[in-house]
């Protein structure tokens, strides 16, 4: 059986119904999931997903596309093992979106629960098929496929797939860090490593560790780990977040070389323009990396500087002179859309009341020290620094000054390939890399990045790789449905606001189909002449008594 889409044209199927015409009914309530898949499909990115996926198969009895959308659809529910594929098949909409030829649900003759008839792609079954495809042959793909061949398809084609829909920001803004995967303490995870840790998560060295006084030895802890290296693209209002590159590595690899190698890659894929702007934590200090990306990519690069690097010791000193202009640093608020709709009287009272209780409680809290309060920050340039002997481009250097209350000031300081005009904008910028952090936050904490449940290599790299690429498609399905305020939120967070919605009857006729509320398609129904009232009405009759009959070998109860 081959992929049967069907596009939306409610005037057509309406002059189908008007003669009695129609192809199959069907109720849908989980619209959003089946609308997801309706507008990848209509794209054609689930059709390039597929084509240029590394397939470890040379025959194909059940379609590519089919594995790619079923991996998908779990990773939106958030399951992760593919023995819940049914489930998500049961509740999902991908049945409603491919139409009934993927699948109907029917009433099973033993138990009389509802269940789902699949016609299936061969003829291997002895049973009736409950899922469009079997859990088994998902994982059995996802373990064939190769990591490295995964990794490069996400960061090669998929980038590729991105650009021809336009996905990318014209600033070309792009954030580079890496994360460990920590797993439990099993040597029998491919690939990983055990390091120690201290109370913070990082790493720490036994010569680091012997320093350390009892108190923080106690706090340090041997854990098993892979380290994940990521590239983030998103805009000056962080209104999307799409990662174009993922590459997973033993928790002892260096992130560095292998961001840079993520980066050449991209630029190969996407071409000279594309990549503008990059921000990295000072974990990326490399000369010559950074110099290459200036030349080679035309990519600037902004990243701090370590206090023991000379150059940070040659700019300290010159930013101590009188005539450098330092410009106070404001914070900018950005005000919320609801912010000028009127309030009724009653929620006003309420919420003067509760400002009211919280400064009672505030008052009641001991004063932060001044040696904790920063009463101004200010940033200054000063351009032309080639003192870094590995870097051959010259560079901008912004320091950042933090005044507190007590007198003392902290300063540090940000490397800017980039012409500098306003430091304080560069600041500004420099901070959008803690959108990195927080996506990593919700993609451990809200869709389970590390709950892995093999331990082969293959199969961690699969759930990155596809966890990532779901997150990566429902972005680009927000941002078209204008919806880009949801794309803040966590994957559970998005599927709350989208899931509730009205009950629709889907009406298919000649693979076209439209929704209807049921009120609606009950008035549609009266207000037709006899003779298509009556040719519906058998219609009917006839796909209810094939419905019954459908399953034919079930599966015991």
């Amino acid at each position: 059986m081959d992929l049967v889409i069907f596009e939306e044209n409610k005037p057509f199927v309406l002059t189908g119904l008007e003669n009695g015409d129609f192809d199959y009914i069907e109720s849908a309530s989980e619209v959003f999931e089946a609308d997801f898949f309706r507008f990848i499909k209509a794209k054609g990115i689930i059709d390039e997903l597929s084509r240029n996926y590394p397939n470890p198969r040379k025959k194909e009895d059940v379609p590519l596309w089919l594995y790619v959308a079923s991996n998908l659809s779990m990773r939106l529910h958030g399951s992760n093992a593919f023995n819940a594929f049914p489930m998500v098949v049961r509740c999902g909409g991908m049945l409603n979106a491919f139409g009934p030829e993927m699948g109907r649900k029917v009433i099973h003759p033993d138990t009389g629960d509802l269940t789902v008839v699949c016609e299936g792609f061969n003829e291997k079954n002895h049973y009736d098929r409950e899922s469009p495809c079997d859990q088994d042959f998902l994982r059995k793909i996802a373990k064939d496929t190769e990591a490295d061949a995964l990794m490069n398809w996400l960061s090669g084609d998929v980038v590729s797939i991105f650009q021809d829909i336009d996905a990318f920001d014209k600033e070309g803004i792009f954030i580079g860090d890496a994360s460990y995967l920590f797993v439990p303490d099993n040597p029998n995870y491919e690939g990983s490593a055990k390091l120690l840790f201290d109370e913070n998560n990082h790493p720490i060295s036994q010569k680091k560790y012997k320093k350390l006084t009892d108190k923080q030895k106690i706090r340090c802890q041997w854990k098993r780990c892979y380290k994940m290296v990521t590239l983030l693209h998103t805009n000056r209002a962080l209104e999307f977040f799409l990662v174009v590159a993922v590459q997973v590595i033993s928790g002892r690899g260096h992130e560095s070389p292998i961001l840079y190698e993520l980066v050449k890659k991209f630029v190969d894929t996407s071409g000279k323009g594309v990549m503008k702007r990059l921000i990295l934590d000072r974990g990326f200090l490399d000369g010559e990396s950074i110099s290459t990306c200036k030349d080679v990519h035309g990519i600037d690069i902004l990243i701090p500087i370590r206090r023991n690097m000379d150059i940070y010791k040659d700019a300290a000193a010159l930013f101590r002179l009188p005539e450098v202009q330092w410009i106070e640093c404001k914070k900018r608020f950005l005000q919320s859309a609801r912010s000028d709709r009127p309030k009724p009287d009653f929620i006003s009272k309420r919420e003067k009341k509760r400002r009211e209780t919280l400064k009672g409680v505030n008052q009641k809290k001991p004063m932060p020290k001044p040696e904790d309060i920063i009463i101004k920050k200010e940033a200054a340039v000063i351009g032309e620094f080639r003192t870094w002997s590995s870097c051959t481009v010259p560079l901008n250097i912004v320091a950042n000054r933090e005044i507190y209350a007590d007198g003392h000031e902290n300063i540090w300081l940000l490397a800017d390939t980039r012409e500098c005009h306003d430091p304080s904008q560069t600041r500004e910028e420099y901070h959008l890399r803690t959108a990195i952090e927080e996506r990593y936050r919700q993609f451990k904490c809200f869709c389970d990045l590390t709950k892995f449940t093999s331990r082969s290599f293959s199969m961690v790299v699969n759930q990155v790789v596809f966890i990532f690429l779901a997150y990566n498609l429902l972005q680009i399905y927000l941002l078209h449905q204008q919806r880009k305020e949801l794309n803040n939120r966590t994957m559970p967070g998005i599927r709350q606001q989208l899931m509730p919605s009205t009950n629709h009857l889907i009406v298919y006729w000649q693979n076209y189909y439209c929704l209807f509320e049921p009120f609606e398609f009950v008035e549609i129904i009266a207000t037709l002449n006899e003779e298509a009232r009556k040719k519906i009405a058998e219609k009917c009759r006839r796909i209810r008594h094939e419905l019954k009959d459908a399953i034919k070998n079930p599966r015991a109860p």
